[in-house]
């Protein structure tokens, strides 16, 4: 049953206040027709006042102690839950996510900034004795101090979850924060901007500037008061941005192709269940999605025969209906993409087994089989769903299809076998493995990131804070 229709218009938070532009980014609505929300697009102008104020900020946030920010994490978690219906509703609306998958990403928002809290209490300093000149006995404390203004670079897909797991280590650090959302989905985030204003945080600390790419981004990213960029987007995106913007801390998490290694000796059943999952999941538009399956000829039909099954059961519909798995795709520019990379492995001669067509920006969950090796979506980024499954038959090819191409962010070995496993997760070029399931970044327990063309650094609530503080020695 579809909620009462939205329509609001947010403005830009700059220096302790709300303000408007001249220009606004329109937010389409993906649960109905038209367009449901409006935000002040920031500008030139913007952007520049935007960073005089964090950078005048900078000192009074270095001086606020671990509890006072800790407090502030454990106040925003609460903040994001008493409005968990309202910011479940906007994802809805603007990501195209099912009610059910909205809420639960609210929920994962709130718990990263509790984490946060939890973490930054881990921020210690070191004393080390040393020699120095030929002396020994020198003595020296080793500080963590926070790196200073951090611009904020985050997706359309978890638009608040993502967005907790950049701001939230950042503020515990003690920096400050310019927060830059995804165009297609800033309403999340300008509710997380007003819950955060609501704290105590210095006047300045945190900005918050959506705007189009072409306005403000290279702007923002090639300014020197810039100390550090955390970003979450594809690999063109990230890799545009490195070029841009000189010398500052890069933390990125960046574009992926998973495969997932399916050995004779696997529980088929559970492959079939986790693959479907993985590679249909809010549409496929995930970096950690599984996009391909590589399966040992002696299983790949039967691993294509239960994965049609399973597609077969994944409900499509209503996205404020309990029940349904899967909604739109963000853009029809999206489904283009996938459409034309569905389109290059038939050609090249892969099965279609299911699916494979569209209506608008709903596209079927779509099954190739035999796909071929030099088919594009064995190497591209999907962001769509769909499960390629491919074949081998030694565990060297399947090591050469898996680490093929410039995309290393995730992985998964389905095997009985616990040696293979260690083998294969030893080799495989990922920056994480998982055995025996599909690849899940979960709330940044464990360390996350890509190599090659995924990323730069890992996140995760405690690395990534430790990324946001740089070390001062006072050698006594």
């Amino acid at each position: 049953m579809t909620q009462k229709r939205l329509h609001r218009r947010e403005q830009l938070f700059i220096d302790g206040e709300w303000l408007d532009a001249d220009d606004v980014l329109e937010v389409t609505d993906l649960a109905e027709d038209g367009i449901f929300a409006e935000v002040a697009a920031a500008g030139a102008e913007q952007a520049d006042n935007a960073l005089a104020a964090a950078q005048r900020a900078e000192a009074e946030m270095r001086e606020t102690t671990i509890p006072q920010r800790a407090k502030w994490m454990e106040s925003i978690a609460d903040g994001l839950l008493d409005r968990k219906e309202e910011l479940a509703e906007v994802i809805v609306r603007e990501a195209g996510k099912p009610i059910s998958s909205a809420r639960g990403e609210v929920e994962s928002a709130a718990e990263r900034f509790r984490r946060a809290a939890e973490e930054a209490h881990d921020l210690r300093g070191e004393f080390r004795e040393g020699t120095t000149d030929g002396h020994e006995g020198w003595e020296a404390i080793i500080k963590p101090e926070p790196v200073g203004t951090i611009l904020a670079i985050t997706p359309y897909n978890y638009p608040l979850a993502t967005t907790a797991l950049e701001v939230a280590p950042a503020l515990a650090a003690g920096n400050c924060v310019i927060l830059k959302p995804a165009s297609k989905t800033p309403i999340s985030a300008a509710i997380l901007a007003e819950v955060i204003s609501e704290q105590d945080i210095p006047k300045g600390a945190f900005n918050f500037t959506p705007g189009s790419a072409s306005e403000i981004g290279d702007l923002l990213v090639g300014d020197d008061r810039i100390n550090m960029i955390t970003m979450t987007g594809s690999s063109p995106a990230g890799k545009h941005v490195a070029r841009k913007s000189g010398m500052v801390n890069l933390h990125m998490e960046l574009g992926g192709n998973a495969p997932a290694v399916v050995f004779p000796d696997a529980d088929l059943s559970d492959v079939a269940g986790a693959c479907a999952k993985g590679s249909l999941k809010y549409a496929g538009q995930r970096c950690s999605a599984v996009s391909r399956v590589v399966a040992h000829e002696e299983v790949h039909d039967e691993v294509v025969e239960r994965l049609e099954a399973e597609m077969d059961n994944w409900v499509i519909g209503d996205l404020f209906d309990e029940e349904t798995q899967m909604g739109p795709l963000i853009s029809e520019d999206q489904a283009d993409w996938v459409e034309e990379l569905v389109e290059d492995a038939v050609e090249k001669g892969a099965d279609l087994i299911r699916g494979g067509d569209r209506d608008g920006q709903f596209f079927e969950p779509t099954l190739l089989a035999n796909v071929p090796h030099d088919a594009r979506i064995v190497h591209e980024e999907q962001f769509g769903p769909i499960a390629a499954v491919t074949t081998f038959e030694t565990e060297e090819e399947a090591l050469e299809i898996s680490n093929g191409g410039d995309l290393a962010l995730d992985a998964a070995v389905f095997t009985a076998d616990y040696d293979r496993a260690r083998r294969m997760a030893d080799k495989l070029d990922a920056g994480a493995v998982r055995i025996n399931g599909a690849p899940s970044h979960g709330l940044g327990d464990i360390p996350f990131g890509g190599n090659k063309g995924s990323g730069i650094g890992r996140q995760g609530l405690h690395l990534t804070i430790e990324e946001m503080v740089r070390k001062k020695s006072i050698i006594l």
